[in-house]
């Protein structure tokens, strides 16, 4: 006749050291999985993050390249750049004509057409500026001429001064198009 041994209750059994052992190397595992993801995710969002050179104030030419009777003159707007890896030295983000006035004031507008954003051109011969996409026009002051104009207002004038008696500085801005109010594009 077999003997039976009876069964021991032994409470540090192999499979609960193992469960700790196991949930240890899972949540260690775990954390160094989550400092490279937490590393890329970081670099992957930088971009919105980043504030852009909009809205500051940036040199765009010179007060001697504006002719005395208030003709507008094109200036490009450069500024540095950047995305996510590069960084761009004196991009173009844009343009403006400035005018001088009376007084030696100056006045500025950024060349988009509030309409549709299209790049309007200034027509020295009819004294004012013309939108090539809708064919509506702007008097040199930048108001609406025509009031059947798709445009819902005029060209947005822009914050200029002059400094050390003869540099140019735009506080450029873009605005969203479309609108009768203007509305900083962010």
């Amino acid at each position: 006749m077999a003997v039976s041994q009876p069964e021991s209750s032994n409470p540090k059994s192999p499979e609960r050291r193992n469960f700790f052992f196991q949930a240890l190397a899972g949540m260690f595992g775990s954390l160094l999985v989550a400092f490279p993801f937490l590393s890329g995710l970081g670099v992957l969002l930088d971009p919105l993050w980043r504030k852009s050179n909009e809205g500051e104030m940036i040199r765009v030419g010179s007060l001697d390249a504006l002719p005395p009777d208030g003709t507008p003159v094109k200036f490009p707007v450069l500024s540095d750049k950047r995305d996510a890896w590069n960084k761009f030295s004196k991009a173009p983000i844009g343009a403006v004509y400035i005018r001088l006035l009376p007084d030696k004031v100056c006045e500025a507008f950024n060349v988009i057409c509030p309409h549709a954003g299209c790049y309007v051109d200034f027509l020295p011969e009819r004294r004012s500026y013309l939108c090539p996409c809708h064919r509506s026009t702007f008097s040199i002051d930048g108001k609406i001429n025509d009031p059947k104009s798709p445009s819902p207002r005029g060209l947005d004038p822009l914050l200029v001064e002059v400094r050390n008696k003869k540099e140019l500085w735009v506080k450029f801005q873009n605005f969203q198009t479309g609108r009768s109010d203007r509305v900083p594009m962010a």
